[in-house]
């Protein structure tokens, strides 16, 4: 069979590339150009918007509920309230960041609490399954803990609308700017507060060490002055050292968000929590990174800018890169892969599809369409395809959201830079297997009100057996050539396998149903890809 068509393949790659198939999704895949047709379409997503998704959005009540102040301040709240901040701008998010507004830290957590629901119902219902994938892969790569303040908790929308999600697909120095000059990264690494003669290092640092070259690029335990590092003194260094993060920090002074900080004697910020560069608290003398030299006085930003231009260029950065998107996509590191992908990556670095032609090359590679059943699904990427292959009408609520975090994955909460690791120890121990287990049953079974779970059409005619129940679920589930998943989960049971579970469409009949859909779904064949 071609591979292209093969409805293993497919599945297993819709799996990796998404959040799984949905009922019918790899026929139709197989009927309309295979996998290449599907990938093709998931890299130009804005060619065709998402109604659907939209209105799953707009429809979504997410609980906002705190007690009154005791001054008398506000009073208390407890309502169903509608997902009104996704894309609102930083200036109309500040006021609720600022912290000069009095009110409960309930309203300056509810962004964050409305990206994290919107996350959940893209992952299971938009048709850009690919751009969801990714747009989670660069909130990993650029990580900022949105848990670690409410200021930071309020600007989470516009970082995710406005900075994250354009870019996921584009191009990676554009990328690099719109974040380096972003309320939540200024905020997070402390490049706000940075300024000349007092240049805060901790984004300078980042930005080579994660954002760009990677650690294996760190040079500093081999050299200590940068003319020793191989090829600087042809401006073309191996790698890099402290002293090219310390130039760096100097080249970011000035780069800040308008928070209403005084100037000089007679001038103040506006109250926005927009970027803005303040040419008077830059750092403005010569500078020197990655073997190149800076001219004095340059044009605003333009010292920043020079660097992010050298580290987004640099081969090492390439490699970086790719060899991350390889990780998340395949989930190994073939090395010729990792290669052809670097190489991409350079060749493409003024597209602005940059970011996708790479992608295009992983996912159409044989490395890609021949790896099954290596990379353990993520906690996110569990809950998203169980409900994708049940057809569960997902609600996103705070239960989920916390069982979720239970499992080992905080959504915008990951505690260091370094954002949510794809080493899959933290997904394997024996609690966090426990909370993946549960997490599947607290679906089936509705704990959180996040929907009930849809028996298949051939279990609502007929009254159902588990023998039945467990061949219906097997298919959908992506394990119809697994029979010996079924006999497991009827001996676990321990019900007689032809016993009638009860009438058709039965309330306790669906509940039995959904039950066994969730002990289908524990099989190490479906919590891996």
């Amino acid at each position: 069979m071609n591979t292209a068509t093969d409805p293993s393949i497919i599945a297993s790659a819709l799996a990796r590339a998404g959040f799984g198939a949905r009922p019918g999704e790899v026929t139709g895949i197989a009927a309309s150009g295979g996998f290449p047709a599907w990938v093709e379409r998931q890299l130009h997503p804005a060619d065709d918007p998402d109604s659907d998704l939209d209105a799953r959005l707009a429809a979504v009540r997410l609980r906002i509920r705190y007690g009154a102040a005791k001054d008398g301040a506000w009073g208390a709240m407890d309502e169903m309230r509608p997902l009104a901040l996704l894309e609102r701008p930083m200036e109309a998010l500040w006021p609720l960041a600022d912290g000069k507004s009095k009110m409960d830290g309930a309203e300056r957590r509810r962004p964050r609490d409305e990206v994290i629901a919107a996350t959940l119902v893209r992952a299971v219902h938009s048709r850009w399954q690919l751009r969801e994938v990714l747009a989670g892969f660069w909130h990993d790569h650029f990580n900022v803990d949105f848990f670690q303040s409410d200021t930071l908790a309020a600007t989470l929308p516009a970082y995710d609308h406005a900075v994250i999600r354009p870019h996921v697909l584009g191009n990676f120095r554009q990328m690099l700017e719109t974040v380096a000059t972003s309320t939540a990264m200024l905020l997070y690494l402390s490049n706000r507060s940075s300024r000349a003669g007092a240049a805060n290092e901790n984004y300078g640092r980042e930005l080579f060490e994660l954002h760009t070259l990677g650690r294996d690029a760190y040079l500093n335990d081999r050299y200590d002055r940068w003319r020793d590092v191989p090829g600087a003194g042809e401006g073309r260094p191996q790698g890099y050292i402290d002293q090219d993060v310390y130039e760096a920090a100097r080249a970011f002074t000035g780069w800040t968000i308008e928070d209403g900080a005084g100037v000089d004697g007679k001038r103040k910020l506006p109250e926005t929590g927009r970027f803005t560069y303040v040419e008077a608290w830059h750092d403005g003398y010569q500078k020197r990174v990655l073997g190149t030299e800076f001219s004095p006085f340059a044009a605003p930003m333009a010292d920043g800018r020079q660097v992010l231009d050298l580290v987004a260029g640099h081969p090492a950065t390439a490699r970086h890169l790719a060899g991350k998107l390889v990780q998340r996509l395949v989930g190994r590191h073939p090395e010729k892969l990792v290669e052809a992908a670097a190489a991409e990556w350079r060749k493409s670095a003024a597209a602005p599809d940059q970011i996708a032609r790479v992608a295009r090359l992983i996912l159409l590679s044989p490395d890609f369409l021949a790896t099954k059943g290596e990379r353990l699904r993520r906690p996110l990427a569990l809950a998203a395809a169980f409900a994708r292959a049940t057809g569960l009408d997902l609600v996103p609520t705070e239960g989920l959201v916390g069982a979720i975090a239970g499992c080992g994955q905080r959504l915008f909460g990951w505690p260091t830079p370094t954002g949510q690791p794809d080493e899959e120890s933290q997904f394997l121990g024996t609690q966090a297997m426990r909370g993946r287990w549960a997490l599947l049953l607290g679906l089936a079974e509705n704990w959180w009100g996040t929907g009930a779970v849809p028996s298949p059409v051939a279990l609502r005619t007929t009254p159902p057996t588990p023998r039945t129940a467990v061949t219906a679920w097997l298919e959908p589930l992506g394990l119809a050539e697994r029979p010996d998943i079924g006999a497991a989960v009827l001996t676990g049971l321990g019900w007689p396998p032809d016993q009638v579970l009860g009438p058709p469409a039965a309330p306790d009949t669906e509940r039995r149903l959904a039950r066994i859909a969730a002990l289908c779904a524990m099989a190490p064949a479906f919590q891996s890809v």
